[in-house]
């Protein structure tokens, strides 16, 4: 990629267009269907330039949660009750710190309309709520707690509300016919009946603009072949994060060095760099979501303790969460710690996730003996059981605050899960744009032409994630790129 010229090309340099519209998109994921569906309702003519051979992205390879809330007619009709007010609260303290405040608010505001928007466009959610610990939803029901918005330090800081909005599946096959594909089929199908013209095997390389500087086109390359693609109106860059760049991750993201990519390979960060040679600027570039290969319901039963033998994280909280915490602020370090009957009970539930439970690497009579055997400082392990168990008969955890209904003393025999290294994680940083998709330059001015969404952006995670967050906002904001280069 880095001898790839970057370097915008000038219009002037252009022996002839092979193609053009009103509108070009680079990227056929999530935001880039969106961006095309309304910036042709805006009258537009419209083209997809797409690197695969088909729609979908990461997008349709994805659970498909969307977080929403506000106060949604699914929210509603299971009896949940929220506001924009409440749903930015807890976003700006879940997702932080630095989030967007502008962009915070007219998504929290917008989010409603936007569950509307999808309805109207053919996504399906059951009125059906999924209440226990997990990455994903195991059936077909359409609302679930995707942030820890339900636990600690998150439930008192904001009136917790399950924002996890699931389409309905059929023939659910995680990874290759999820929740992800159930939004994109139907928001495919809507583009192309509007009449989104789509060209596939398509490697977007550099911008082209005009004497004035304004973005004009795309320059690309199929099977080898160089592609000049006038954009009349505006450019959308929708093309995914820079989780497969290394040296953008070595650059920016150094946490996730040698950590498998939760994303496809796709995400190589291109559209990025062509912004940046035009002099964009970036936001957050070392914000990571950090998927924790754990099993959610074994978890929420144990304690989870770093290499000092401390907890660290209430273990009822959203997966993601102790992800960051693991990665970020325990060194990768992280052991789950249960007894006989939690891990017997935990392994059983409906809803545990069978590719994420590992058998116990230690087995002991006692946490002494357990201690010793998992090599952690003399007493450390055991004052830890022995504060959380002296507070569990009581059915409390002061300490970090994990729900009653997941806390009970630890027993015997006991074990422990050795999940030392077991993180992924995708990056959340990329161009700085507005809250009507411009990309920004470094002055602070919109780069003219040139618009943007989904995670090649800065979208409403500045640090912390929250699942449904990245098809979220990748939806509205793409929404808004579309409407703002068919204005021109």
């Amino acid at each position: 990629m880095t001898s790839t010229p970057l370097h915008p090309l000038r219009a002037e340099e252009i022996p002839a267009w092979d193609l053009e519209a009103d509108v070009v998109i680079a990227g056929n994921g999530i935001a880039g269907v969106s961006a095309s569906i309304e910036a042709a309702r805006a009258g537009a003519d419209v083209l997809v330039l797409e690197r695969t051979g088909g729609w979908g992205g990461a997008a349709s390879l994805s659970g498909g949660i969307l977080y929403l809330g506000g106060g949604t007619p699914l929210q509603k009709a299971l009896g949940f009750e929220d506001t924009p007010e409440n749903m930015k609260t807890f976003m700006a303290a879940a997702l932080g710190p630095g989030t967007d405040d502008a962009k915070l608010t007219e998504y929290c505001e917008g989010s409603v309309d936007h569950y509307n928007w999808l309805v109207e466009n053919g996504v399906v959610f059951k009125e059906s709520f999924w209440g226990e610990p997990g990455w994903e939803i195991p059936g077909d029901d359409g609302l679930m707690y995707s942030g820890g918005e339900n636990a600690a330090p998150f439930n008192e800081i904001a009136t917790p509300a399950p924002r996890g909005h699931v389409p309905q599946m059929s023939n659910k096959r995680t990874g290759e016919q999820g929740g992800g594909y159930m939004i994109m089929k139907p928001l495919a199908e809507t583009a192309e009946k509007l009449g989104v013209k789509a060209e596939y095997d398509v490697r977007v390389q550099r911008l082209i603009v005009d004497d004035s500087g304004r973005v004009v086109g795309i320059a690309a390359k199929r099977y080898g072949k160089d592609l000049h693609v006038r954009a009349r109106r505006g450019v959308v860059l929708a093309t995914g994060s820079f989780a497969y760049n290394k040296e953008m991750i070595e650059a920016y993201a150094p946490n996730l060095i040698g950590r498998p990519g939760a994303a496809i390979e796709e995400h190589d960060g291109r559209a990025i760099r062509m912004a940046q040679a035009l002099g964009a600027d970036l936001a957050h570039m070392d914000a990571t979501e950090v998927a924790f290969f754990g099993d959610p319901q074994l978890m929420a039963r144990g304690i989870l303790v770093n290499a000092r033998g401390q907890r660290y994280v209430p273990e009822d909280t959203y997966p993601g969460r102790i992800g960051q915490l693991t990665l970020l602020k325990n060194d990768n370090q992280a052991f789950l710690v249960i007894d006989e009957a939690a891990y017997e009970e935990g392994s059983a539930a409906r809803s545990s996730t069978p590719f994420f439970r590992f058998q116990p690497k230690w087995v002991a009579e006692s946490v002494e003996e357990l201690e010793s055997e998992m090599g952690l400082p003399a007493g450390t392990l055991q004052a830890t059981v022995e504060v959380y168990n002296r507070h569990a008969e009581n059915g409390e955890d002061p300490v970090l605050g994990k729900k009653s209904e997941w806390v009970k003393p630890i027993g015997t025999p006991i074990a422990a899960l050795d999940l030392r290294n077991f993180t992924a994680g995708f990056t959340l940083g990329g161009l700085r744009t507005t809250v009507d998709s411009e990309v920004l330059h470094v002055s602070g001015q919109p780069i003219p032409g040139l618009f943007a969404a989904g995670r090649c952006t800065s979208g409403v995670c500045a640090g912390g994630y929250a699942s449904g967050t990245s098809l979220g906002d990748g939806s509205f904001f793409g929404r808004r790129a579309g409407i703002s280069a068919a204005k021109g």
